[in-house]
């Protein structure tokens, strides 16, 4: 939940989230379908809440979560609900940027939220305090790293690479864009999008979501136990009016 790319391509659409997590934490279940408040969704589970960080709904809207909204923040738990149970109750609804603005979000830790819906993109921040969201442009590519993780520096120079990559990387695939996310970096390992600190904090999965007319294909790397799983959706041909 810590590094996420968007990039739009041939009518095409890749988001990619890369997930910094302590290795003590209890594993992920591998993406799978699942009903969720009448919804049907694909998303890896976390095995200690049952939330996720990344889900796709079947009418083609895509939610990713980072920790943290602006700044790094002191955590206060306890608090009333995981981030990644947040993200299943807003994107299981039919109009998500309505659920993110109408949400009850007191006592929730601080997160980012980049929503893809109706095809259309936006950034959506909860700061502890205010919620904030800001449409974005589909065309352009975007990265995200997470606030609580990388000090604004580290952030400026994540752009760069990813800047760097692109140009290098006209036509990217999916394939093309899994391998950045693994292998960007200047050999700060701290620092690289597929990072370590002192082998307790690391990156422990990669998810990737592609987006083609009506079909979706996910592709999970679970770097801990060494697994690559696959699934697809069939969308469906609508696009939902705000209500």
């Amino acid at each position: 939940m810590c590094t996420v790319t968007f990039i739009a391509h041939n009518n095409s659409y890749y988001i990619t989230s890369n997930r910094d997590e302590q290795l003590a934490r209890k594993d992920a279940i591998a993406p799978q379908l699942y009903e969720y408040n009448g919804a049907s969704l694909i998303y890896p589970k976390d095995g200690e809440a049952g939330g996720s960080w990344v889900a796709l709904h079947k009418n083609g809207n895509v939610a990713v979560l980072l920790n943290g909204g602006f700044v790094k923040h002191i955590p206060q738990p306890p608090y009333a609900a995981s981030r990644g149970i947040i993200l299943l109750e807003i994107i299981s609804n039919p109009h998500p940027l309505n659920a993110f603005n109408t949400i009850h979000l007191t006592d929730i830790e601080p997160f980012t939220l980049v929503l893809y819906m109706q095809k259309s993109l936006f950034e959506c921040r909860w700061d502890g305090h205010k919620k904030f969201a800001i449409a974005l442009d589909k065309q352009e590519p975007h990265i995200w790293s997470s606030a609580t993780l990388y000090e604004p520096a580290v952030i400026a120079k994540r752009k760069e690479w990813f800047g760097t990559w692109l140009l290098q990387t006209p036509n990217p695939t999916q394939q093309e864009i899994l391998d950045f996310h693994r292998f960007a970096g200047d050999g700060d390992i701290t620092n690289s999008l597929l990072m370590n600190r002192n082998n307790q904090l690391s990156t422990v999965s990669i998810t990737s979501i592609a987006i083609h007319n009506q079909q979706a294909t996910m592709q999970y790397l679970d770097l801990k136990q060494n697994k690559h799983t696959t699934q697809q959706m069939h969308l469906l041909n609508t696009i939902m009016q705000p209500g």
